[in-house]
């Protein structure tokens, strides 16, 4: 491939134009931590003006399109810390659900994590995007995902209703794991309790989906052998959707998007495609590389479109869905033949 050779690897330039998807073309549409956010080289493209801001009717009116159908949000980042964004994101979900839309929310709780690991005086290490996780630090993950920080959010959410049921991937087999290794310089390295997705049982999010409900998510895992893991909350995010044939998947992060040639440059790839996202992905870095692998599975297993938004501004879930593909709103990743959702 040409291109400037960067992390070991060379990419070639990938598409950034800033076309809109129609609303009307939609409607018609079949549905089905830090970051280092780069490709690890220059891609060309601009970056595509930020629209104005757009008021709730006008953005109710752009989520009929999504009316009747399912959109999976990975909740986390910055955005589970700031009480601000908080609840900007739990008005955001709660508008999408009050337009008829269906929301699934998974989340992490990184932050929340690190802390309590902190309090205990236990070291937290990451390889590869991926939490190094001990014995130790499994009960540590297992206790606040499932219980603290899904509470709050539910609670959150069920402010101005009875909205808002919690699960863990653990519950109904939802979220069935392998043990996962992470990938350093080619090499396969033990992280621990850390699992991969190796099966998803939708039953219970339909059950509570079909009953009026918005399930919220802990990533936490089973093996068949009884053995809990720490499943990475995108790319439980990326399985799930996929696996519910959801019109879109929403992951929030700490930053803008990927970016095209970091640290030269901090131009956003608006959109990328399955294949040339494959291509790149090995020279991701950090915890973009998780992201990015869930939006690449998510979209080669059915989903319409994965979208990466900036979930230190508020609303940007809402924003981002509205905006429609190219509108300057994060990273976009497209399935090989083009978008197939908002």
């Amino acid at each position: 491939m040409s291109g400037t050779a960067v992390s070991g690897m060379a990419v070639s330039g990938m598409a950034v134009s800033g076309a809109v998807v129609a609303d009307s073309a939609l409607a018609d549409t079949a549905s089905t931590d830090t970051d280092t956010a780069s490709t690890g080289a220059a891609l060309t493209g601009a970056v595509t003006d930020v629209t104005a801001p757009v008021g709730l009717d006008e953005r109710l009116v752009a989520l009929e399109p999504l009316r009747g159908h399912t959109v999976v949000v990975k909740y986390g980042g910055h955005a589970m810390t700031d009480d601000t964004l908080r609840r900007a994101f739990a008005q955001d979900v709660l508008t999408l659900y009050g337009a008829g839309v269906r929301p699934v929310v998974v989340h992490g709780g990184g932050p929340q994590i690190a802390a309590h690991l902190d309090r205990l005086g236990l070291k937290s290490d990451f390889l590869d995007g991926l939490r190094v996780t001990t014995p130790e630090t499994m009960e540590v993950v297992r206790m606040v995902l499932s219980g603290k920080v899904q509470k709050d959010l539910v609670g959150l959410l069920n402010e101005h209703g009875p909205h808002a049921v919690g699960l863990s991937g653990e519950d109904g087999h939802t979220l069935t794991a392998v043990k996962r290794y992470a990938r350093v310089g080619g090499e396969s390295v033990d992280i621990g309790l850390v699992g991969d997705v190796a099966r998803v049982n939708t039953t219970v999010v339909r059950l509570l989906l079909d009953g009026g409900h918005i399930p919220v998510v802990s990533s936490v895992g089973r093996g068949e052998d009884g053995q809990v893991y720490n499943v990475n909350a995108d790319t439980a995010a990326g399985a799930l959707a996929a696996a519910l044939g959801t019109r879109v998947l929403v992951v929030l992060t700490d930053v803008p998007g990927l970016y095209a040639d970091w640290p030269r440059s901090e131009r956003v790839v608006d959109r990328i495609g399955a294949g040339e996202l494959e291509r790149v992905l090995p020279g991701l870095n950090g915890g973009m590389g998780p992201k990015m692998e869930a939006c690449l599975r998510a979209v080669r297993g059915g989903v319409g479109v994965a979208r990466v938004l900036d979930g230190r501004a508020p609303h940007a879930l809402l924003d981002g869905l509205v905006g429609g593909v190219g509108v300057g709103v994060g990273t976009s990743v497209l399935p090989d033949g083009g978008c197939r959702g908002v």
